[in-house]
């Protein structure tokens, strides 16, 4: 991540990484140029030849053995950084339930952290599910509940539209260190009206998310 923004974070922790993630979502004119910055971020973490061998040896002869492999994979490695998981059935593609297919995140630290919908959206889903589906040979389907902050990865899913994403028309959280709301604004009318109500998301799509 330092590699594609260029500098490090002055924070330590995991401080560091929701700074060093914020730069990122910024310093891209387009919410298309920080999803593909982070799939490269995620194609670094893996010799360069792996993901291309895993897609012939393992996705396309074994699909859902390679569902089953990269859900305890996430859940082994990924609680560091999301928060507690646990390995779950999930339905996939053609209504099938895939027996340990999927993970569910109960808790987004990443995101809960972030107080920001368009890093999960920019920065976290759709590279994700770009990764393992063009690198990987793999569809996810990652469903964030920007109500509670869990989030159901199936693998062997392949996600929908985005125009037809639930995920793609959540407003900006009432938190969020981006956020377009000036005084006097409708929006900071909602959002005030939210905070008083304890509510995450106000006002209308957050800014960086486009279809």
């Amino acid at each position: 991540m330092v590699a594609a923004i260029g500098a490090d974070s002055q924070l330590q922790g995991y401080d560091a990484i929701i700074d060093l993630t914020r730069r990122l979502n910024a310093m891209h004119a387009s919410p298309r140029g920080t999803q593909e910055a982070t799939r490269g971020i995620l194609r670094s973490l893996f010799p360069p030849w792996l993901p291309g061998a895993f897609a012939v040896m393992f996705s396309r002869p074994m699909p859902g053995l390679s569902c089953q492999l990269n859900a305890w994979a996430t859940w082994l490695t990924c609680q560091w950084l999301m928060g507690e998981c646990e390995v779950n059935d999930v339905e996939i593609d053609g209504g099938q339930v895939g027996k340990g297919h999927g993970v569910l995140v109960k808790r987004c630290r990443y995101l809960e952290e972030a107080g920001c919908a368009s890093i999960c959206i920019n920065s976290c889903k759709v590279p994700t599910q770009e990764f393992f589906a063009r690198d990987m040979g793999l569809p996810l389907e990652m469903k964030p509940n920007y109500e509670d902050f869990s989030c159901q990865f199936s693998f062997g899913k392949t996600p929908p539209p985005e125009a037809e994403d639930p995920a793609f028309a959540t407003p900006c959280f009432q938190q969020c260190p981006t956020a377009r709301r000036a005084p006097g604004t409708a929006a900071a009318g909602v959002a005030a009206a939210g905070a008083a109500a304890g509510a995450a998301p106000v006002g209308e799509r957050c800014h960086k998310i486009q279809l």
